[in-house]
């Protein structure tokens, strides 16, 4: 009786529809509960306030008002600098020493 039991089990194990149709379920409805967890912590974490411009001034960081920088003002700035004649320079690796002579 006992291996009839167990031969009836192994021949529902190896149905085609159990053997690559649940594991397919188990994926999608396991994802779903997945992605439900990593949405909430997106949202969770967004609600974190930025920094405000009185804080800013506090660390002594001027912060410009939104109107003051345009698109405009800022390509009136790139138009005056000089972009044929400049030098490249190395700038020094962590590893090399500075020595102050």
């Amino acid at each position: 009786m006992l291996h009839n039991v167990g031969a009836k089990i192994n021949e529902f194990l190896n149905k085609r529809s159990v053997k690559y149709g649940l594991p397919f379920l188990l994926v999608v409805l396991g994802g779903s509960f997945g992605l439900r967890e990593f949405a909430q912590l997106r949202y969770q974490f967004s609600r974190v306030s930025s920094v405000k411009p009185e804080e800013m001034k506090k660390l002594g960081i001027e912060m410009k008002k939104p109107g003051e920088v345009t698109l405009e003002s800022e390509y009136e700035k790139i138009k005056k600098i000089d972009i044929d004649n400049w030098e490249q320079v190395r700038g020094p690796r962590p590893w090399e020493e500075q020595t102050t002579q």
